[in-house]
């Protein structure tokens, strides 16, 4: 059951991430054109604002996931009841902090971007602030379920759930759009649709799973094992927020909100690609965890770590050849020419951020060896010179310069050194992980060739219908070569396998 609650679970994230890119493809220009550029851009830069202050998990989500996983392959339920009990109360006394300190923000917008912002932008963003900072207080009060499910590994109630999340925010909002209503009652929908989910999750744990949150004292011994494990985590996450949020904090102080929303255009894509790239590696956590507990070989993790980056190879590969291929009209039409810097912006971050989405499982291995220390440090020192050189490039060159900072930052930390610390101390054969790799891409190089002189040469779209036929050519073209050429026994079998799975669902 578990198994196949992974193989669906995985397919289910696909099916959430290109239902909220068909609904990013509809609903955003609309919502642009509602808002106007510099209240989308207003919008965007308090989203990531309200992003910062959701590291106060503090990595405790990851750290519960492992030791109930743990606790359950053991047959220590009670344990895990204890375990989450205490770390319920946590969660609602990290939400009331999380709460103080967006309210503190919020009160204090025009010590901060009076500079660059009208009186009517600052009393906007104060309400919107005050208005998420609540969402994100009820949000960790009730976190403790999200992980008690992703712990018993119910991918396909949580993917399904995704999705409805995904279709209900436009479907809600576009009405108000309508209605005259702006990015302040967008910020409302979120919260209450937040709610929804929040509430579903609770009633699945104790209807489906029957779990139980027994707090019986506060286990120092335990909590200075798990906030051992989950500190840094914590860290990482802290230096991911810097990474991709604060260029557009940069952006908002040195050069207004029009470059913000430009930036914010192309981090959309680049959080699709990222989406992309966790829909497996997500839901294998578990499954390392319980790896990790009976002893598996280094072999046997880099058995793993091939299978899944091969997988996702395929689809990083198709979106960022297609991006280079596309992306220029894409966002033309999509976003209007006011937004064409974007394109630029967006090969910037994804063209190098590819190499380690292929890898992503190697992050929940080290997670699951509690081995995460070094790639919390080493990218904590790259955030720092991150921050110093993008605040540099965006005076100079706007979002494109803040995008080169990031860049520069992301082939040092994700790709060079995580790589060695890979193959030297986690012991996976990244060598023979790039060599399939470097494999592939020749044989891809193929139809990505075919499509540029065909796009330079012979036909260059114009509009939605020349760019979907092109786009679905392309990728026919992928498809046949992926399977008839490139993909193994295994990747054939899962395909097999997946399609006969969904048909008997």
């Amino acid at each position: 059951m578990k198994h196949n609650q992974r193989k669906l679970g995985a397919v289910l994230s696909y099916v959430s991430i290109f239902a909220s890119t068909l609904i990013q493809l509809l609903y955003t220009p609309f919502l642009i054109k509602c808002l106007g550029q510099s209240e989308y851009g207003l919008f965007s830069l308090v989203s990531s604002i309200i992003g910062y202050l959701t590291v106060l998990d503090l990595g405790f989500g990851n750290a519960i996931i492992v030791h109930t996983a743990k606790y359950h392959a053991a047959g220590e339920n009670e344990k895990a009841e204890k375990l989450h009990g205490m770390f319920h109360l946590i969660y609602v006394v990290i939400g009331i902090i999380a709460g103080i300190i967006g309210a503190i923000v919020a009160l204090n917008t025009e010590r901060i971007f009076g500079a660059t912002m009208t009186s009517e932008e600052l009393n906007k963003m104060r309400t919107m602030l005050l208005i998420l900072s609540l969402n994100l207080f009820l949000t960790f009060s009730f976190s403790i379920y999200s992980s008690i499910i992703t712990a018993n590994e119910r991918f396909v109630y949580q993917k399904i759930l995704a999705i409805i999340n995904t279709i209900a925010k436009p479907l809600l909002m576009i009405p108000l759009l309508f209605m005259g209503y702006k990015s302040i009652a967008l910020c409302v929908v979120i919260t209450i649709i937040n709610v929804a989910v929040l509430v579903s999750n609770y009633i699945y744990c104790k209807k489906n799973l029957k779990a139980k949150t027994k707090f019986q004292g506060f286990d120092k011994k335990l909590f200075s094992t798990i906030f051992g494990y989950s500190f840094f985590i914590f860290l990482t996450h802290i230096v991911d927020k810097i990474n991709w949020s604060a260029d557009q904090f940069i952006l908002g102080a040195v050069s207004g909100t029009i470059a913000v929303s430009v930036y914010s255009a192309a981090s959309q894509l680049n959080t699709m690609f990222i989406n992309l790239s966790t829909a497996i590696s997500s839901v294998l956590l578990p499954k390392m965890s319980k790896m990790i507990g009976k002893n598996a070989r280094p072999e046997e993790f880099t058995e793993e770590f091939i299978k899944v980056g091969r997988i996702q190879y395929y689809v990083i590969f198709l979106m960022t050849s297609g991006l280079i291929l596309f992306g220029k009209c894409f966002i033309r039409l999509w976003l209007g020419d006011d937004f064409s810097e974007a394109y630029q912006v967006a090969l910037i971050l994804i063209i190098p951020l590819s190499f380690p989405l292929i890898q992503n499982l190697g992050l929940s291995i080290m997670q699951a060896m509690n081995k995460y220390k070094f790639k919390a440090i080493s990218t904590a020192i790259m955030s720092g010179f991150n921050i110093l050189i993008s605040i540099f490039l965006a005076q100079k060159y706007g979002a494109i310069g803040a995008a080169i900072g990031t860049a520069i930052a992301l082939v040092i930390c994700n790709i060079l050194i995580i790589n060695i610390y890979y193959y030297k101390v986690i012991k996976i054969n990244v060598l023979k992980f790039w060599k399939q790799i470097i494999s592939m891409t020749i044989i891809f190089a193929i139809p990505f060739t075919l499509a540029l002189l065909f796009e330079h040469f012979i036909f260059a779209p114009s509009n939605w219908t020349e760019l979907f036929m092109v786009i679905g050519g392309y990728s026919v073209l992928f498809g046949l070569i992926a399977y008839f050429a490139c993909m193994n026994k295994y990747e054939k079998r899962i395909i097999g396998k997946t399609i006969s799975l969904i048909k008997r669902r």
